[in-house]
């Protein structure tokens, strides 16, 4: 995020510009790696707990720890990169994410936990990483557009794995399927080897980890309701794209295949929410209306998508969700980066601490729906913690600093 606050820093970026759009081609699949593999286990779960002999909560695991890896590399990433260089950062990124091309090697399910939690490793170091890439690359007016667009990839490789695993699984095993996605990595990272080029790295890693700065930071109510609200909220999405296939399959007798493209919904109508919240931040000057109407919508839908019985008020849950999710987040990464005191030291330090507060709220989730279903047998008890949490949002809304754009 500190990316839209600087100017270019590496001369090759001002010799050759053309080769931008090299980079953001790599910079863009990398993304799309991290979105095929991040949720693309979950339609399989009940064949993975078939084949594994493992409990619902265990299975869990294949989704909660590489979100957890991920959120914890957030803030000593750029530490990483610093004493590795950013071009052996990514490297070494592109190959863990490729790891996940093995998969039909892991017999057993520790192996395939430790492929996952490489993933995880990989996704969060590349997304460290990348902010550096686009600041030495792309000038300040293209870089909002270089970060829309990785939203926007991240989101469609999410919705396809999800929707495709389980067609995939009907003519391949479900390993292999997972290889299918992890090998996208394994060619990313050829591709990067070959093609990739970095300058010297701008960022002070040493920033990111004063607590001076990040109590100064939190200190702010705006940074505050912002970083919470988002949390909770992404933090009810993981708990219902890791277990609603297997909710509507159990418990509302839909197949597999198409409950994995009902939950699919949730991140391909978050490609275009993204894109009307983009074009509606624009138009708009006020902002609290962002997050109070996104978080009605998401804290509605969330109640609906396990609730109701209908499957057509299922679908319209999924897609409230997928809607209130996603909309806000174009004013969410601009807000912070549009008050006085911000700094790119500040802005990395927000970011950073957001990474980390959201994914190890993300890696609990899951565990506690899979835990209730196996203590309950049902998934309501699960469903609905998240469910109320994520009206957080609201709150958000309503006590923002008056903030309007200029």
């Amino acid at each position: 995020m500190t990316a839209t606050l600087s100017q270019l820093t590496w001369t090759e970026a001002k010799v050759n510009p053309r080769y931008r759009f090299v980079i953001a081609a790599l910079i863009l699949a990398a993304h799309l790696s991290i979105g095929l593999n991040f949720f693309s286990v979950t339609p399989l779960l009940p064949l993975v707990i078939d084949d594994y002999e493992v409990n619902r909560a265990s299975a869990g695991l294949l989704i909660a720890l590489p979100t957890v890896v991920k959120a914890l590399i957030g803030l000593p990433g750029s530490l990483v990169i610093n004493r590795l260089g950013l071009n052996r950062s990514f490297t070494l990124s592109w190959f863990m994410l490729g790891m996940l091309a093995f998969s039909p090697l892991a017999t057993e399910f520790h192996t395939m936990i430790l492929l996952r939690l490489l993933y995880g490793l990989g996704a969060g170091l590349m997304m460290t990483a990348s902010a550096s890439l686009i600041m030495q690359w792309f000038p300040t007016n293209e870089v909002p557009i270089v970060n829309t667009l990785l939203l926007v990839v991240v989101s469609l490789g999410v919705a396809a794995s999800i929707s495709l695993a389980v067609p995939l699984s009907n003519s391949m095993s479900w390993e292999a399927v997972l290889g299918v996605f992890g090998a996208i990595g394994l060619l990313g990272a050829i591709a990067w080897t070959l093609l990739g080029k970095t300058g010297s790295s701008t960022q002070e890693a040493s920033a990111l980890f004063a607590l001076r700065d990040v109590w100064n930071v939190f200190r702010d109510r705006t940074i505050f309701l912002l970083v919470v609200g988002d949390a909770l909220v992404f933090i009810h999405y993981a708990a219902v794209t890791s277990w609603l296939p297997s909710f509507l399959h159990e418990f509302r007798g839909v197949s597999l295949e198409q409950a994995g493209y009902i939950t699919s919904l949730l991140p391909a109508i978050g490609v275009v929410a993204v894109l009307i919240g983009g074009f509606l931040s624009i138009r708009i000057k006020a902002r609290r209306p962002f997050f109070i109407i996104p978080g009605i919508i998401v804290g509605l839908g969330g109640f609906g998508s396990f609730l109701l019985a209908d499957l057509n008020a299922i679908y319209l849950s999924v897609i409230m969700i997928g809607v209130g999710t996603w909309i806000y987040q174009p004013i969410l990464l601009t807000l912070p980066m549009q008050l006085p005191w911000m700094t790119p030291r500040k802005i990395a330090v927000v970011w950073g601490a957001s990474l980390t507060i959201a994914g190890l709220g993300m890696f609990l989730s899951p565990i506690v729906v899979g835990a209730s279903r196996d203590l309950f047998q049902t998934f309501v008890p699960g469903f609905t913690i998240w469910a109320i949490l994520a009206w957080a949002l609201v709150i958000t809304g309503l006590y923002l600093p008056n903030h309007s754009r200029s």
